[in-house]
């Protein structure tokens, strides 16, 4: 489902973009409009981010996001609400987003049960590597796929293989370290993110991590089917609870298109 959609999007012209928001942030009880306000300010695809303590994949700011939301309560059961929620409203793609714990801590197989009742499409654990997947993904319901991350340091024959496993797309990751938004990218992550996209054959490939406007995503949209933003959208709603994220998703849209 998540492909077809990114391939129907690549068809007419445009680049796929893909927002992540965090659970319950920055009011809990107003994300599931939240949610919407973004998708209909031109994001065509939703990350929904798990709330937990220790997000190794993730920078200062959605770290921030994420203890807040977990100060304001939020569980993983109001997660999979509020992607009911959002659901009940559109048919763009929705994707959870985690770690591991919490969803061991809810339970694997009610947790999958649950997002795809939901309406979930997707998830996306970077916490959980290709050795793993068998395992820990053995319960899942064939309409909830897995998506995989690759890195700058993902050999040919690892990316290969995250290619063959992964279902929706392959997560790009475009630069070594945490999430956050940069100034820009340098020639030679450009040339590792074109050399990634040529090894990469069943699936549609979105990048993320250091996009932080119109003129970073310009810079890697020609090496990848669409951009994933979380930081910058997130430091927008930590400044002024969502003016300027809503107006910051309106901008990526417009370079994602044509």
């Amino acid at each position: 489902m998540i492909k077809e959609y990114i391939e129907s999007v690549n068809r007419r012209g445009d680049k796929v973009l893909s927002v992540f928001l965090t659970a319950g942030f920055p009011v809990k009880e107003d994300f599931v409009s939240l949610a919407l306000k973004v998708l209909d300010a031109g994001a065509d695809m939703l990350e929904i981010g798990i709330p937990f303590s220790d997000p190794l994949a993730d920078g200062p700011v959605i770290q921030q996001s994420s203890q807040s939301a977990i100060n304001n309560g939020v569980t993983t059961a109001d997660v999979l609400r509020f992607a009911a929620g959002i659901r009940a409203k559109t048919d763009k793609p929705l994707i959870l987003m985690g770690y591991g714990n919490p969803v061991l801590n809810y339970g694997r197989e009610k947790f999958f049960n649950d997002a795809a009742t939901a309406g979930v499409n997707g998830l996306i654990i970077p916490d959980v590597p290709v050795e793993e997947y068998d395992d820990f993904f053995a319960a899942k319901p064939d309409e909830l796929e897995a998506i995989m991350l690759v890195t700058p340091q993902s050999g040919d024959a690892r990316i290969r293989e995250i290619d063959s496993i992964s279902k929706g797309f392959v997560y790009c990751v475009s630069v070594s370290g945490t999430t956050g938004a940069r100034d820009g990218f340098s020639e030679s992550e450009l040339q590792t993110l074109a050399k990634t996209r040529e090894k990469i054959t069943e699936n549609r490939m979105l990048v993320g991590f250091g996009i932080s406007g119109p003129e970073t995503a310009k810079q890697v949209l020609p090496f990848s089917d669409g951009i994933i933003v979380g930081s910058a959208v997130i430091k927008r709603l930590l400044n002024d609870n969502g003016n300027g994220a809503i107006e910051l998703v309106s901008e990526l849209s417009a370079a994602c298109s044509g």
